[in-house]
Parts: C-alpha cells; sequence; structure tokens
C-alpha cells in the first residue's frame, strides 16, 4: 500500500512539474516597422514576461518559451532559442534578453506563410510539452510569400495552436485579415491599436493562452476562462 501510495505521488510530481505549454513568440519586422515601433515591440515583450501574474504561471508550469523575427519570404531568424522557465532568474533573464535583442531584417516585405512554416519547424527542438502555440504578430497584410492559409491548416495538422496579435493603424482590417486567414481552429486574435499599445495588447494575449491551461485547475477566474476562438 505504501509502495502504491508513494509511485502515485511521484506520478503527480512529475505531472505537475512537465512543462504545460511551448510557446513561440514571432515578431514581425518587415519594412512598415520602424526603429521606433521595433523598440516598442522589444520593450512591450519584456514587460509582459516581466509581470508578476505572467512571470508567476511561466515558472509554475515550466513554461517554455522562444522569439522568432520574420519579414519577407527568406527571411525568418530564431532570435532567442527554446528556454524553459524553471524559475524567476530564468525568466528575468529571457526577458532582458528579449528587450535587447538586435533586429534581424531591415527593408524587406511581408510574407506570413513562410513566417508560419518556420515557426512550426521550431518544435521538433521544442521540450516535450502539453500544448504547442504560435503566436504571429504583425502590422500588415503579405504582400509576398505564399499561400498563409496551406500553412495555417499545417499547424492544424499537426496539432499546434496559432494566435495572432493584430497591430492596427485605423479599423480593423489586419485583425479581419488574422481572424480569417492566420489563427486556427482553437486560436483567437488580440488587437493592438498601433505599436504604442502592443505592449498592453501582448501581455493580455499571453495571459490567455497560459489561463486556458491552467484555467482547467480554476487557478486563472474571470474572462481568461471563457475565451472566445478567432474572437
Amino acid at each position: 500500500m505504501l509502495r502504491a501510495i508513494g509511485l502515485c505521488w511521484l506520478v503527480s510530481a512529475g505531472q505537475a512539474l512537465a512543462c504545460q505549454t511551448a510557446l513561440m513568440l514571432s515578431m514581425d519586422v518587415s519594412n512598415s516597422v520602424d526603429a521606433g515601433e521595433y523598440r516598442l515591440q522589444a520593450d512591450g515583450l519584456a514587460a509582459a514576461l516581466r509581470d508578476p501574474a505572467i512571470a508567476e504561471i511561466l515558472v509554475r508550469d515550466r513554461v517554455a518559451l522562444a522569439v522568432m523575427q520574420w519579414s519577407g519570404p527568406d527571411m525568418q531568424a530564431l532570435t532567442l532559442p527554446w528556454t524553459q522557465m524553471l524559475g524567476h532568474a530564468q525568466v528575468e533573464s529571457f526577458a532582458a534578453a528579449a528587450r535587447a535583442m538586435p533586429r534581424a531584417f531591415l527593408l524587406s516585405d511581408t510574407a506570413p506563410a513562410e513566417a508560419l512554416d518556420f515557426a512550426l519547424r521550431q518544435f521538433r527542438d521544442a521540450p516535450d510539452c502539453a500544448r504547442r502555440i504560435v503566436d504571429v504578430s504583425g502590422d500588415g497584410t503579405p504582400n509576398a510569400g505564399g499561400e498563409i492559409g496551406q500553412a495555417r491548416r499545417r499547424a492544424e495538422r499537426a496539432g499546434i495552436t496559432v494566435n495572432g496579435l493584430a497591430i492596427e493603424g485605423i479599423g480593423v482590417a489586419i485583425t479581419n485579415f488574422y481572424r480569417r486567414s492566420v489563427v486556427t481552429g482553437d486560436g483567437f486574435v488580440v488587437t493592438a491599436r498601433g505599436h504604442r499599445d502592443y505592449a498592453r495588447a501582448i501581455r493580455l494575449k499571453i495571459l490567455r493562452e497560459l489561463a486556458r491551461v491552467v484555467s482547467r485547475a480554476g487557478a486563472v477566474p474571470g474572462p481568461f476562462r471563457a475565451s472566445n476562438p478567432r474572437g
């Protein structure tokens, strides 16, 4: 009996320490993003990761993070490789690296299909996590590259969720494009009203993504629990 209880405890402890989410953060650095707007994105991402609510979940759920930058059809770069958040020191280190990372590309087109395919390939090297998610953020619609719908279908077949962060100027054209063509059936879109709103939007988005895992145990109450796919 004691041995059985001990085995059950070890299984439960192993499950508790298992990685819940592998999250690829994908940033648009195409020609429409100027130097100041890139800085707002990098600073906003770092601030979101340092948010106490997010940092707590990252550590508790052993979340694995990576950051990539993308623009034209042949321009994708893994800026920060997969790192599992095993303690608050690692969260702080990763946030600092995100804030300090140099811009990967300049003066190039917008090709989200190739960016998504590149992101999907990176999961070959990701830790074994319960859920796999790609964040695609951008401030424009495609002007180069392949058909994004095909890349989205490849993500769905692989069991990888794709969410979007649409950075709008006026109207909702980019938001509608992300809802219609980019996010998977279990995904959603968050809208930023310009790059200056990026920090708020990325914080909300990451909280909403992580809450989909922890809310099963009731750990995150409120509106994050009842999120609407593609909404």
